[in-house]
C-alpha cells in the first residue's frame, strides 16, 4: 500500500480562453472545478493506477465540503482531518493562443497545533501498513520545519519525498528513498543557479550525499534527470500536446511511488513516472485520467 500524505491540498478552478488579454475582461469558454494541490493529485493519480493507497490531509470550510465530494464520487481512500482553517483556492487560466499556463496560488493559512498533533497520529497509524510514503508540497504557514523529518522517523517505509527548502533539508537526516525537486526548487534548495547540466547533476550529487538514496529531477518538457546507487539515468519524455501541466510533477511522483511498490527497477519507476506526467498534460483536469498498472 502507498500513502500520500500532505498539509496544502487546494480547490482548484481552471478557466480555458481561446485567448487572454491582461488588463481587460476576459470571458471563459470552459470552467471546471476539482480537488487538487500537490497531495490530493498524489492520491487521485494512485488512485486511477488502480494502486491500493490511502491519502491523509487537512480539509476546512465550504471548499473542504467540495474536496471531500470530489474524493467521495472518485471513490479515493482517504483520511480526512478537519480543520478551523477553510482550505485555499487556486486559479489556472489556460490561454489557447498561446500555450501559456497562468496559476493564481492561495496560499494555505495555518492550521492549529492540535489539528498537526491529529494529522501526525494519523499518519502514524496509517504508515504502519504502507510500503511506500508519498509526501509532498510545502507546510502551513506557523508550521514547524521539522514536522515532516519528525513524520519519517514514525515509519521504515520507502520515501518519496516532493517537498524543498528547509523542510527538505530537515528531513534529509532520515535518508528517505527518492527526493523529487524540480531543477528551480533544487537551486532554490542548494542556494545558488543552476545553469548547465553539469551544475544540476553537482547539485544533485551533493543532496544525495546528504541523505537521500536517489534525486529524480523533473525539467517539464527538457529531460528527466535522476542519480543514485545505479548512477545517472536521463529519460527524454514524450512529444505531446499540452492542455494543462498543472499536476504533472504529482503524477511524476505517483507513478515513481506505483513502481517502487511494485519492486519494479529504478529506471522502470521513473518511465512510468514520465509516462504518466505526459498523460496528465493532455488532459484537462489533474491525475484522473491515467493507464492503469494493476
Amino acid at each position: 500500500m502507498i500513502l500520500a500524505v500532505g498539509l496544502t491540498p487546494a480547490w482548484q478552478q481552471t478557466l480555458s480562453f481561446r485567448q487572454f488579454r491582461i488588463g481587460e475582461v476576459n470571458r471563459a469558454y470552459e470552467a471546471a472545478w476539482c480537488a487538487s494541490g500537490k497531495v490530493l493529485n498524489v492520491g487521485c493519480a494512485l488512485n486511477s493506477f488502480g494502486i491500493p493507497s490511502k491519502t491523509v490531509c487537512p480539509i476546512g470550510g465550504e471548499t473542504g465540503r467540495q474536496i471531500r465530494t470530489d474524493f467521495e464520487r472518485l471513490k479515493i481512500p482517504v483520511r480526512w482531518i478537519s480543520s478551523r482553517t477553510a482550505t485555499r483556492t487556486c486559479t489556472t487560466i489556460l490561454d489557447e493562443s498561446t500555450g501559456l499556463t497562468t496559476e493564481l496560488v492561495e496560499n494555505s493559512g495555518p492550521i492549529s497545533s492540535g489539528e498537526l498533533t491529529e494529522f501526525y497520529d494519523a499518519f502514524v497509524e496509517e504508515a504502519r501498513s504502507a510500503r511506500v510514503v508519498v509526501i509532498s508540497g510545502s507546510l502551513p504557514e506557523g508550521s514547524p520545519t521539522n514536522f515532516f523529518r519528525r513524520l519519517l522517523e514514525q515509519t521504515t517505509a520507502k520515501a518519496v519525498l516532493d517537498i524543498r527548502g528547509a523542510e527538505l533539508e530537515e528531513s534529509l537526516s532520515q535518508k528517505p528513498f527518492v527526493v523529487k525537486p524540480n531543477r528551480e526548487e533544487l537551486a532554490r534548495t542548494v542556494g545558488r543557479n543552476l545553469t548547465s547540466d553539469e551544475e544540476l547533476v553537482e547539485a544533485m550529487s551533493e543532496i544525495r550525499h546528504r541523505g537521500a538514496d536517489w534525486v529524480v529531477v523533473s525539467q517539464g518538457p527538457g529531460p528527466l534527470m535522476a542519480i543514485g546507487p545505479q548512477g545517472l539515468i536521463r529519460i527524454e519524455p514524450p512529444k505531446i500536446t499540452v492542455r494543462n501541466p498543472i499536476g504533472c510533477g504529482d503524477c511524476l511522483a505517483a507513478g515513481i511511488a506505483a513502481g517502487i511498490e511494485q519492486d519494479v527497477s529504478m529506471r522502470n519507476a521513473l518511465e512510468i513516472g514520465v509516462r504518466a506526467a505526459a498523460e496528465n498534460a493532455k488532459e484537462l483536469l489533474p491525475a484522473r485520467n491515467l493507464t492503469r498498472l494493476s
